[in-house]
């Protein structure tokens, strides 16, 4: 079981060299509200002129994962090519009432939270499909979550590369040296996915990074 449990680990490896892989698929992961789908929507904007989705103060607006191919990433000497999968929003609970505090009625804020917590078990499949991680995180909230520890463990047992993204330094509160102290094994980039602050810094990372 050791031996096909070690091959089944390497096997994805060995097939992007073989077959030379054209893109790196990169999933974008974080708690609901901390900013993924305005950082897809930068990203993609940036290289592409398009976006990937709407957003709203309203958390859980991305209820169903989104890919957008073939994004290419130029940044200091380096280029990358991904594949990006904007997730839902991981949570470990759902509860509509959360959903009626923004005006929602009961039954649209029912069919919210069902949603919302299949968008979750469709983003922790999605780790079976990648090559690397963006997670990002409020640089203004407390980084020890339950959330936040459980999906950096998950993705360090995959073995997946992971560059944490502090979103939101344009706020005063914000504190990315925080996440850093935090999660000091892995890097740490802040920025602001609204205001476009640090972005340049954040490219060259992903180009460095998964390229």
């Amino acid at each position: 079981m050791g031996i096909i449990k070690g091959i089944r680990r390497i096997l994805p490896t060995w097939l992007k060299k073989i077959f030379k892989k054209k893109a790196t698929r990169i999933g974008i992961y974080g708690p609901p509200s901390a900013g993924k789908t305005t950082l897809a929507n930068r990203i993609v904007r940036d290289w592409s002129g398009d976006v990937m989705g709407s957003v709203s103060e309203i958390p859980h607006e991305t209820r169903r994962a989104r890919k957008r191919e073939g994004v290419v990433i130029n940044a200091n000497g380096a280029t990358v090519t991904l594949d990006i999968v904007d997730t839902p929003g991981l949570a470990t609970k759902v509860d509509f009432h959360d959903f009626m505090e923004f005006g929602l009625e009961e039954k649209e804020a029912k069919r919210r939270a069902k949603e919302a917590t299949e968008g979750v078990i469709e983003a922790i499949k999605w780790l079976d499909d990648l090559d690397g991680i963006l997670l990002i995180m409020d640089a203004t909230e407390d980084p020890f979550t339950q959330v936040n520890v459980t999906v950096v463990g998950n993705m360090e047992a995959r073995e997946l590369p992971l560059l944490i993204v502090a979103n939101k330094i344009d706020l005063k509160e914000a504190s990315p040296a925080r996440i850093k102290s935090a999660f000091p094994q892995h890097p740490v980039i802040p920025i602001s996915a609204l205001e476009g602050l640090n972005i340049d810094k954040l490219y060259e990372a992903i180009a460095n990074h998964f390229g």
